[in-house]
């Protein structure tokens, strides 16, 4: 009988968690299968029961859950408490464990650039699911200042609640930003455009976009148009995936040239 996983959220087509690890899986000959669903709010406290009788046996979690799922778990790693944000979820010892291996792909997808990041200036755009996990990697990479802004404030008042440091400014200012980074869902589609003025930000500026399907945005497109250096969260996605494999499955995949380009859309 193959061990069942699978990735939930709404919209959930985008998502390319299937195709990596069902390439994973199939490499390192396991016996699973990994799907994805979308899912509705009411439809979460089943699903967790599905884990704990073991007819699921891990979950990824993606937009707008991350934070929603925490009341029905057992117990958080310490970077899934400290962010409150849940990307994984697994049963261990009769406890249904949710973890943030979201915290560690981004941090390594951005060494990976060779970007300083000790003592600059980011600017985060969006507060939701991801948004603590980018803090989080952000001071540990020594960032000097973060500043965060989204389109309904309300969001970002409640994140300053855990993170007193960060500064709110409005949607759509714009200030010199060493790094900024999209972390809103602006850009699944293709007419998404982002209120911000690219052409006053200095160029050789850095642009993150979260987002790796489409694999450019017109926030990206945008800023490489104005001298930006642009990447998107391809990489992010790929050492996420990369713990959460290796939580479930005790290997750690390897990521070469072909798991990569596997994710080309």
């Amino acid at each position: 009988m193959k061990k069942k996983f699978l990735v939930i959220g709404n919209p959930i087509d985008h998502s390319l968690s299937p195709k990596l690890h069902n390439y994973w899986i199939k490499k390192y000959k396991i016996g699973a299968v990994y799907e994805k669903k979308l899912l509705n709010n009411s439809e979460i406290e089943d699903l967790i029961y599905n884990i704990r009788v073991e007819k699921i046996h891990g979950i990824n979690i993606t937009v707008p859950f991350k934070k929603i799922v925490i009341p029905f778990l057992d117990e958080l790693s310490e970077e899934a408490e400290i962010s409150q944000s849940v990307n994984t979820i697994y049963k261990k010892d009769n406890k249904i464990i949710g973890e943030n291996t979201d915290i560690e792909g981004f941090k390594l997808s951005l060494e990976k650039t060779e970007l300083e990041t000790k003592n600059k200036k980011a600017l985060i755009l969006g507060a939701g699911g991801v948004v603590p996990s980018i803090i989080i990697a952000l001071k540990k990479m020594q960032i000097k200042k973060i500043y965060l802004s989204n389109r309904t404030e309300l969001k970002t008042i409640e994140l300053k609640k855990n993170f007193p440091e960060i500064e709110i400014i409005k949607w759509g200012e714009t200030l010199d930003f060493d790094i900024i980074i999209n972390a809103t869902s602006i850009g699944l589609k293709e007419k998404d455009e982002i209120n911000i003025n690219y052409e006053q930000i200095s160029k050789d500026r850095f642009f993150y976009d979260v987002i790796y399907n489409p694999p450019e945005t017109n926030f990206l497109k945008n800023a490489k148009k104005c001298g930006g250096i642009t990447k998107n969260g391809k990489m992010m996605f790929i050492y996420q995936a990369q713990k959460a494999f290796s939580i479930w499955h005790k290997v750690v995949p390897e990521i070469d040239k072909e798991t990569i380009n596997l994710l080309d859309v």
